[in-house]
């Protein structure tokens, strides 16, 4: 296909090849699959990540992006098939899957994706379609109980990225999903930081897990018991601002004997309400309330961003296949972030879905083959994109040590004209 010019309107997805590169995405991918450069199986692999990076689902039995130059970015002339991808992924188990995105989270935190030392952990449930019988959970406390896949995300609060993803029926209880979590973000940041938690991880077992076996602090709401709300009451508070007071006392779990910071903050004038935290880290307790929680919500701002990226949707229970897609939409997250940087304005700020329509799917342009490289043509694009970065990438990408030859593409290079 690439001996004659082809026309389609999915040119932008060539925008996330400089980024793919960077994070050494074949590599990745290749490790995951024992694969070589010439197999078929890395390119399945990356028709998903490239899927995820359009938001969108099942294309393979819609077909929707034959004939439109999609295949040619992921190194074949055809799209495969869902039976295909089926049995590369459940080829794999979750354990493959956890190796490879440690390798991701890596690569990122080299990438300079990961900044500071607040690290927001979070459930991300799913509800689930499958027709298995299993157990049911609530995804918020008011709402009848559902079947639901179970993922469980760390991510940089300074930068909103995620390290680290998990997988889990709906049986698993928090705690222990995420100390498997926490042991594979200690992996990729190896640096003490501070875990900010939710009031779900308020458990005696975790505190003890990260108090004795984690180079981690860890920071979690308390659960409003009629034992946490004797004690938060009978504090002395220091007022720091208009409405707002602040105290401390030990507190230990029931049966046990680890001590815990217990941290309160009190707000209101005449009538009070409070909010109590525990903790494992030595920091002050303005520090650890007012400067390091806000940050957490971040990982809120990641969800609402990033969910349409195949982060909200479960329909088979098939850990291997489910965690295979959720790395191949996290390597897909990470190119997209790469991307961001070359947009301009406001533009950085679109969702995944916005980001998708507009950049990289529905331009005009077309493909062709001058020499050793490919040349990627837009046509009428707007000003969203900052081209300079793009015109003669070659030497722009060894002017920052990356090898400009395309492995996926045959050891082709790649450029861009903007008309």
């Amino acid at each position: 296909m690439l001996s004659k010019k082809v026309s389609g309107s999915t040119v932008g997805m060539w925008l996330l090849v400089p980024g793919l590169l960077k994070l050494g995405a074949w590599d990745i991918l290749k490790a995951w699959t024992g694969k070589t450069d010439m197999d078929i199986e890395p390119r399945i692999a990356l028709q998903l990540v490239n899927e995820s990076a359009l938001c969108v689902n099942r294309i393979r039995k819609k077909n929707s992006l034959g004939h439109q130059g999609f295949q040619l970015v992921n190194g074949m002339s055809r799209l495969v098939s869902d039976e295909q991808v089926h049995h590369l992924l459940d080829s794999h188990t979750i354990q493959d899957t956890q190796n490879m995105m440690i390798n991701l989270g890596i690569q990122r935190k080299l990438s300079g994706h990961f900044q500071g030392e607040l690290i927001a952990i979070d459930p991300h449930r799913i509800v689930s379609s499958s027709q298995r019988i299993m157990a049911k959970k609530k995804k918020e406390p008011k709402k009848p109980s559902q079947k639901m896949l179970q993922t469980f995300f760390s991510l940089s609060a300074k930068t909103g990225q995620p390290i680290m993803a998990t997988v889990s029926s709906t049986g698993i209880p928090t705690t222990k999903a995420s100390l498997n979590l926490i042991s594979a973000t200690e992996q990729i940041i190896k640096t003490p930081s501070l875990l900010m938690a939710d009031k779900e991880h308020f458990t005696s077992e975790l505190l003890e897990n990260i108090s004795n076996n984690s180079n981690m602090d860890l920071l979690t709401p308390a659960l409003n018991t009629q034992k946490v709300k004797n004690i938060i009451k009978s504090l002395k508070y220091t007022s720091i601002s208009a409405g707002c007071a602040i105290a401390e006392t030990d507190f230990y779990f029931s049966r046990k004997k680890i001590k815990y910071r217990l941290i309160a903050e009190r707000f209101g004038e005449k009538e009070y309400s409070y909010k109590g935290f525990l903790t494992t880290s030595s920091k002050d307790a303005k520090t650890l309330l007012c400067d390091n929680y806000d940050e957490r919500w971040s990982v809120e701002e990641f969800f609402r961003f990033e969910n349409d990226m195949n982060l909200n949707r479960a329909s088979t229970m098939n850990l291997n296949i489910r965690y295979g897609n959720l790395a191949m939409a996290m390597l897909a997250q990470a190119a997209t972030y790469e991307l961001r940087k070359n947009l301009t304005g406001v533009y950085k700020k679109w969702n995944a879905k916005h980001l998708a329509n507009e950049v990289l799917a529905w331009n005009d342009g077309d493909v062709r083959v001058k020499n050793d490289t490919i040349i990627v043509t837009f046509y009428g694009t707007s000003e969203y994109i900052k081209k300079e970065e793009y015109i003669n990438l070659p030497d722009k990408l060894m002017q920052n040590g990356i090898d400009p030859y395309i492995p996926w593409l045959y050891n082709y290079k790649l450029d861009f004209r903007f008309k």
